[in-house]
């Protein structure tokens, strides 16, 4: 049975992640108060920051700006596409 969360990112009750996916207090909120669909969401996200602003998660800086737009786009207004990023066709 899936445990249901009340996403505040989508504004529904959905199905929630099946584990923390930090540790940590960030990763306790996450757990508590994202759904896995907009978890779903925000990896496609990251990905797409990732390759298109070529960030290197190994670096402080990168990670330091994959948290705060992680932060953004799930409890915050949300996020812009990169500048000059172009949807594949």
């Amino acid at each position: 049975m899936s445990r249901i969360v009340q996403c505040v990112k989508l504004g529904q009750s959905l199905p929630g992640l099946t584990h923390a996916p930090f540790a940590g207090e960030r990763g306790r909120r996450i757990y508590q108060q994202i759904s896995a669909e907009a978890w779903k969401s925000w990896m496609g996200e990251a990905t797409k920051l990732i390759n298109e602003l070529r960030l290197n998660p190994a670096e402080t800086a990168d990670r330091e700006l994959l948290d705060a737009k992680m932060d953004a786009f799930l409890f915050g207004p949300g996020i812009a596409p990169p500048a000059g990023y172009v949807p594949p066709a």
